[in-house]
C-alpha cells in the first residue's frame, strides 16, 4: 500500500472522508473450509452437532477513514463487529430422560483492515464503481459452551471451551458510491471477500480442530461524509 501511496503526485489534491454502515458476513461452505476446521470437526465427529455452517452468517457494523489522493486512488482504515450465537444439539445422541444434549457455539470477530480503492470513472459524476484490495488482522473469539459427552465412556459433562485470538487478512473488494445532493455526501454498496484462518489449540483447548476458518463474503452498505 505504501509504494502505491507514495507513485501519487505530490500535488494531487487529497480529500478526506468517514463513512459508516452494516453489513451482512457470510462464512464460506462447508466443502471449501481450511483443513482442521473446528466446526467441520464437529460437524464429521463419530457423535456429530447438529448446526449448519450457514447458521454463522452475521450482521457487522463498520467505520471507516478515507484519504482520496487525485480523483482515482483512496486508501482507507477500518475497524468493524460482528457476533453470532448459534445453538447446537448432538444429532444421534440424547441424555438419560431423553432429552437432547445441547451447546451454544458463538464467534465473535472484530476485523482491522487497510485497503486501497481504485475509481476508473474518478470520484465525479454519479455513479462511482471501484475495485480494490487491502490487509489486516482479524481479533476473534470462539466459544463452545453447554453439555458434551465424553467418547471414552458416554458420559455427559458440562464445560465452556473457548479460544482467542488474532489472524492476519488479506481481501478484495468492489463497489459503487452514489452521491446525495453533490459531493460532500454519498451512498455506497460494496462486497468484499476475505480469507484467513485462525488457531483454536485443538484438543488441548477441548476442540476437535485445531484452525477456525474465518474466511467469507460481505455486502456492505455506508453512509459518506467528505471534508
Amino acid at each position: 500500500m505504501g509504494a502505491l501511496l507514495m507513485a501519487v503526485p505530490a500535488s494531487a489534491q487529497v480529500v478526506q472522508s468517514f463513512q459508516v454502515g452494516v453489513g451482512a458476513f457470510f462464512p464460506r461452505g462447508f466443502d471449501t473450509r481450511a483443513d482442521g476446521d473446528t466446526l467441520v470437526a464437529d460437524l464429521t465427529d463419530q457423535n456429530p452437532l447438529a448446526f449448519e455452517i450457514s447458521d454463522f452468517k452475521s450482521a457487522q457494523w463498520f467505520g471507516e477513514w478515507d484519504v482520496a489522493f487525485g480523483d482515482h486512488v483512496e486508501a482507507g482504515a477500518n475497524v468493524g463487529f460482528q457476533t453470532r450465537r448459534v445453538p447446537s444439539l448432538y444429532r444421534d445422541l440424547v441424555d438419560e430422560s431423553g432429552l437432547d444434549i445441547e451447546q451454544d457455539l458463538k464467534l465473535r470477530v472484530v476485523p482491522v483492515t487497510a485497503v486501497v480503492r481504485f475509481l476508473p470513472l474518478g470520484r465525479i459524476g454519479s455513479v462511482q464503481p471501484y475495485v480494490g484490495g487491502g490487509v489486516g488482522v482479524l481479533n476473534y473469539r470462539y466459544s463452545e459452551d453447554g453439555q458434551f459427552v465424553d467418547p471414552s465412556d458416554n458420559s455427559i459433562f458440562t464445560d465452556r471451551f473457548t479460544t482467542t485470538g488474532n489472524a492476519p487478512v488479506g481481501l478484495l473488494l468492489g463497489g459503487v458510491r452514489l452521491p446525495i445532493g453533490g459531493d460532500i455526501y454519498g451512498m455506497g454498496v460494496e462486497y468484499r471477500y476475505q480469507w484467513a484462518t485462525g488457531d483454536t489449540g485443538g484438543l488441548d483447548n477441548g476442540f476437535l480442530g485445531d484452525k477456525i476458518d474465518l474466511s467469507g463474503g460481505q455486502l456492505n452498505f455506508s453512509f459518506l461524509v467528505r471534508f
